[in-house]
């Protein structure tokens, strides 16, 4: 089967070739890094370097603590990260700057892989979460690198969609030396898809290790004291296509009862900064942008956060966030970041990308789900005229976020046993 999706991405070589000069023409420099996608780049003079794969903004963020853990435990070690997306390239040269090597994660064609391979020459492969690529597999077992899959997670959706390759898939993950998957029911979807049951173990998820900003809830205090300490304000975090119309229906409700009301809403893909701009116009509300205006003032009723990399102090400043992909039918996104911080959490019906500690928040009270977007404004207006019940969701939020931490810890001893070896 591998030969045949081998021939399979040739075929569809031409239409990667085209996606990237039209990603080239839409965002100027992107095409200046072809080459990498197809393994040709210079790389650093020096080999036998521990090597994570993290595809986007999200799985770098996963990553971060694991990333600074290898740096401390190996500093001697070169450390050689890859994405597959131009936001996720962008992440980890904000996060690590020079200290580590970024590159793109090659196309799983066999030249490119190989290409990848004899400038990379890792000692050891730590793919996050979820991406699978035969080829790229296969090169590692065949040049003896043990590869592990760090922050598993497999929703029942990726499961289905795998379903009619797992003799393929099956064969990909027999190169893999280590599952360690964030729960259970991901270790559980691991072994359904043909994954040799003892070479998987639940560590936990790696996002409860992420480091909180020690400046953000500081952070969040000045702004919140720049546009009124007492005015009721909530976040819409992480949002997309469909949910954006969905949030300022919502925020028109909450203004009916709280005139004075701020809604700060961050899209989750920056090409649609713009687009979700040109739709607040439209609506008539008056609209203050991160990248103009810095923060809103008095008069502001909508705050659009168009920068990258700055959703911590706002959600340390607002009262409530709701963490968007839920809506949709995306599979929810991060809600950790706002439960960190104390900050209750409103999520849609789709929450599969995190399923279990949503669950966990809902069913411990740090967090709230309403099942269609007409019931969001609703929700959102019970907790700003309910702070009693926001300081206590806020406060369970926290504590389940800390009493889940320790991932890291566990997946670096994995590691020290595979680097041993």
């Amino acid at each position: 089967m591998r030969y045949l999706y081998t021939l399979a991405m040739y075929l569809a070589t031409p239409l990667l070739m085209l996606r990237l000069m039209l990603r080239g023409a839409r965002y100027g420099s992107f095409h200046q890094r072809w080459a990498e996608r197809f393994g040709s780049f210079q790389a650093p003079a020096q080999h036998g370097g521990l090597w994570v794969h993290a595809v986007s903004v999200g799985e770098v963020n996963a990553a971060e603590p694991l990333i600074k853990a290898l740096r401390q435990d190996y500093p001697n070690a070169p450390l050689v990260v890859t994405t597959v997306t131009q936001t996720g390239s962008a992440r980890v040269h904000q996060l690590f700057g020079d200290s580590v090597f970024h590159v793109y994660l090659p196309y799983d064609l066999p030249f490119a892989v190989r290409g990848f391979m004899q400038r990379v020459r890792p000692r050891l492969a730590l793919i996050v979460e979820t991406e699978i690529w035969p080829n790229l597999y296969a090169a590692c077992a065949r040049r003896g690198i043990p590869m592990m899959i760090v922050n598993a997670r497999l929703s029942e959706r990726s499961l289905r969609g795998y379903k009619p390759l797992r003799g393929l898939v099956r064969s990909a993950l027999n190169c893999v030396r280590l599952i360690a998957a964030q729960s259970r029911t991901d270790a559980a979807r691991y072994r359904q898809l043909g994954a040799d049951p003892a070479r998987i173990t639940v560590s936990g998820n790696l996002k409860f290790d992420m480091p909180v900003p020690s400046d953000a809830m500081r952070a969040g205090a000045g702004l919140r004291q720049q546009w009124g300490r007492l005015r009721p304000v909530w976040m819409a975090a992480s949002t997309h296509e469909g949910e954006e119309l969905a949030v300022l229906e919502a925020h028109l409700e909450v203004l009916t009862r709280l005139p004075d009301a701020l809604l700060l809403i961050a899209p989750r893909h920056p090409e649609r900064f713009r687009l979700v701009e040109n739709s607040v116009r439209s609506l008539g509300f008056s609209l203050a942008t991160r990248s103009v205006d810095r923060v809103p003032g008095p008069s502001h009723q909508v705050f659009l956060i168009d920068t990258m990399g700055e959703l911590m102090p706002f959600y340390a400043a607002a009262d409530l966030a709701f963490v968007g992909g839920s809506l949709a039918p995306i599979g929810g996104h991060n809600v950790l970041e706002p439960a960190a911080l104390s900050t209750p959490v409103l999520v849609g019906p789709h929450t599969f990308n995190f399923e279990e500690i949503t669950l966990t928040l809902i069913d411990e009270g740090g967090a709230a789900r309403v099942e269609k977007g007409e019931q969001l404004g609703e929700a959102v207006l019970k907790l700003l005229r309910d702070p009693v019940k926001r300081e206590r969701m806020g406060r369970i939020a926290q504590v389940v976020f800390d009493s889940e931490r320790g991932a890291v810890r566990r997946v670096m001893t994995l590691v020290d046993g595979l680097l041993q070896e």
